[in-house]
């Protein structure tokens, strides 16, 4: 994200893509924002804050590389002149946090990291499926038009296992048919939105009834939303 002239980053995995597209847009680093510890999100960090002095911002409780500014949710900070919020969204780590700009050039954005994915969720390694079913719930609460910022392409392989679960949703069917068209022509499926994710995303739906009962199929001893919840997260876990 960048103005034309300074730049923010989101989860640097890798340092050198960033500097080459820094170098070719001409632009200086400002910010590096980080959801989570995982080096795949973190491993650019100590060289990218190296060579630009960008400030870094992460979740309070996490091992991640310092210096940076330790946020938890109700915290804000400014970046590229834009107001950016904080929500704690544990369940993939047990301090990941997004990032949720209001006020974005269009309509607003969140940079959710591992937590929401376009069709999925990610995998619990660290915390719980009611702390995880929260988490989303909370996403699910923000704008509809909300642009869904995560940071892997999984969408094709989500919407396999959302029609799988789902497969009379019809507005589920012809986005999957959309995405696939995109890759065909490579070209990326993201950013998704809120409101969308609302109507494709099984992991945002376990409570509409027929979510519900694939997921008491799957798991006949579920019976509350988590437990819904928890299913669905073991079938995907399965799912091929």
């Amino acid at each position: 994200m960048h103005d034309g002239q300074r730049a923010l980053v989101v989860d640097p995995g890798d340092a050198q893509p960033v500097m080459a597209l820094l170098a070719s847009e001409r632009l200086s680093l400002e910010a590096i924002l980080l959801t989570h510890h995982h080096a795949d999100h973190t491993g650019g960090v100590d060289a990218l804050r190296n060579r630009f002095g960008a400030v870094v911002y992460g979740p309070a409780s996490e091992n991640l590389p310092e210096p940076l500014v330790r946020l938890s949710e109700g915290d804000h900070f400014q970046a590229l002149g834009l107001a950016f919020s904080v929500i704690d969204v544990p369940g993939h780590t047990a301090g990941h946090i997004a990032f949720y700009c209001a006020d974005a050039a269009g309509a607003p954005l969140l940079f959710c990291g591992d937590t929401l994915f376009s069709g999925g969720c990610g995998r619990l390694f660290e915390g719980t499926p009611a702390q995880m079913l929260a988490s989303l719930d909370k996403l699910a609460a923000l704008p509809g038009d909300t642009r869904v910022c995560c940071t892997h392409e999984y969408t094709l392989a989500n919407l396999a296992f959302a029609v799988a679960v789902e497969p009379d949703n019809a507005t589920l069917r012809g986005h999957r048919a959309h995405c696939e068209a995109l890759r065909a022509a490579q070209r990326p499926t993201l950013p998704s939105t809120i409101a969308l994710e609302r109507q494709i995303n099984p992991f945002l739906r376990t409570r509409q009834s027929a979510v519900s009962a694939a997921a008491r199929r799957f798991d006949p001893a579920a019976q509350s939303d988590v437990d819904d919840f928890a299913a669905l997260r073991e079938w995907k876990n399965q799912f091929k």
